[in-house]
């Protein structure tokens, strides 16, 4: 596909792997539409000081408000939405808000893309809709099982973007990444919650240290997402974007204590331990429609991108608050 003058847009163009596909889609050729979430100070999140800034159109508004949304993604041809509140923990307690933005928004999304005719709508699942596996490796048809109220809402908005495609034939193609890290990503999430505590000593401090995850550097990530929006083979398809390689949280600890030349001490911190029921206890992808169909493969190993990771967080690591509970 030449993406060069295609009409795009991003929604969640402020986070961390909207704000590397932006910038993808930029590097490409697109004209790049990138919805970012209202601020009073007028900021873009981590577009405000992207090199990329003056190459894009950005649209400050809330996923959630029908009207922001008509309004980004007029005379767009692809949508990528990526917009969603993330963070399993919070979810606990404000599961509410997890409806609005993830259920609520993305019907505001296709309904928007149906009435406005675009081409096609990129829809940002998660292998959290997985729970724990059930068998290995993690097929798309494998069983869906909320743990968590995000996983809940996630599954909600899936359904959705499957039901559009199905009651109106919306072209729809929905991406399901597996545990995206890299440089932006919060402390909210494990990799830079390890990382920054290593810097910062020889104590890390974590919950949960037996369930295995399938890492996948951003920028193969966003790879997956480019391949699904040019792919006509997609639509009405969810498509597993991993790396097919498992590692627990606490080997994960000792790769990056490796990378850095520490020895590091894992201690258990209750508050961050997740109720027991509602703890995924091992992802590992099924990577190989996306093999097959897009012609996807992971680039960065494990290795590779978390030594990548760490040195862009040493260089931002005041940005970071080591050691404290980011829910």
């Amino acid at each position: 596909m030449n993406w060069n003058g295609t009409r795009v847009l991003v929604t969640g163009a402020g986070g961390f792997i909207g704000s590397h596909l932006t910038e993808k889609l930029v590097d490409m050729g697109a004209r790049t539409r990138a919805l970012v979430h209202y601020r009073a100070d007028g900021s873009w999140g981590w577009l405000e000081h992207s090199p990329h800034k003056d190459k894009l159109e950005a649209i400050a508004g809330d996923i959630n408000d029908r009207d922001s949304v008509l309004q980004a993604m007029r005379d767009v041809e692809i949508v990528f939405h990526l917009a969603a509140l993330i963070a399993i923990p919070y979810s606990y307690h404000a599961p509410l808000s997890y409806v609005r933005t993830n259920v609520e928004g993305t019907l505001n999304v296709l309904q928007a893309a149906r009435e406005l005719g675009v081409e096609r709508v990129v829809h940002t699942s998660t292998s959290e809709v997985y729970g724990t596996a059930r068998r290995v490796p993690i097929e798309e048809i494998h069983p869906l099982q909320a743990q968590s109220p995000y996983a809940a809402t996630k599954i909600a908005a899936d359904k959705l973007a499957e039901a559009f495609h199905l009651s109106y034939g919306l072209p729809v193609v929905t991406v399901r990444p597996f545990n995206a890290f890299g440089p932006r990503q919060s402390s909210r999430a494990v990799v830079p919650t390890i990382i920054t505590q290593c810097l910062n000593g020889g104590v890390v401090r974590l919950g949960n240290v037996d369930p295995t995850r399938d890492l996948s550097y951003v920028t193969d990530i966003v790879e997956g997402f480019v391949r699904a929006a040019a792919s006509p083979a997609a639509i009405g398809l969810t498509i597993n974007i991993g790396s097919g390689r498992e590692i627990s949280i606490r080997d994960l600890v000792s790769v990056i204590g490796r990378l850095l030349g520490r020895s590091i001490v894992i201690e258990t911190e209750e508050r961050r331990v997740r109720p027991e029921k509602s703890e995924v206890e091992r992802l590992l992808a099924d990577n190989s429609v996306s093999r097959e169909m897009l012609g996807w493969a992971p680039r960065v190993s494990l290795e590779e991108g978390l030594q990548l990771t760490i040195e862009w967080i040493k260089e931002h690591l005041n940005g970071y608050r080591p050691g404290a509970y980011v829910v």
